[in-house]
C-alpha cells in the first residue's frame, strides 16, 4: 500500500503517557500532600501545646506539683499520634 493509503493507527490506539506526562502529573499532586503532613504536623504541635496549657492552669487552680502538667503533656502526645494515625491511614 502507498505510504498516504495506510491507515493512521497512531490516531486510534491509546499510548500509555509519556515520561514527561506522568512526571507532570506527579508534580501536580504534591502540593496536596506536603499540605497534608504539614497540616498534620501543626496539629501535633497544637495538641501537644493544649496539654501543656491545660496541665499548667490546673496545676496552678489546684496548686499541685507539676503532676497535671505532665499527664496531660503525656495525653496530648498519645492524641496526637493517634490523629496522625488516623489521619495516614486514610486514602
Amino acid at each position: 500500500m502507498p505510504k498516504e493509503q495506510q491507515p493512521n493507527h497512531k490516531a486510534q490506539t491509546h499510548e500509555p503517557a509519556s515520561g514527561k506526562e506522568q512526571k507532570q502529573k506527579r508534580k501536580r499532586k504534591n502540593p496536596n500532600s506536603y499540605l497534608r503532613y504539614s497540616g498534620m504536623a501543626f496539629q501535633m504541635i497544637a495538641v501537644m501545646l493544649l496539654g501543656v496549657y491545660g496541665g499548667i492552669k490546673l496545676d496552678a487552680y489546684l496548686n499541685s506539683s507539676p503532676i497535671f502538667t505532665i499527664a496531660l503533656i503525656l495525653l496530648g502526645v498519645f492524641l496526637a499520634l493517634y490523629t496522625v494515625i488516623k489521619d495516614l491511614s486514610r486514602p
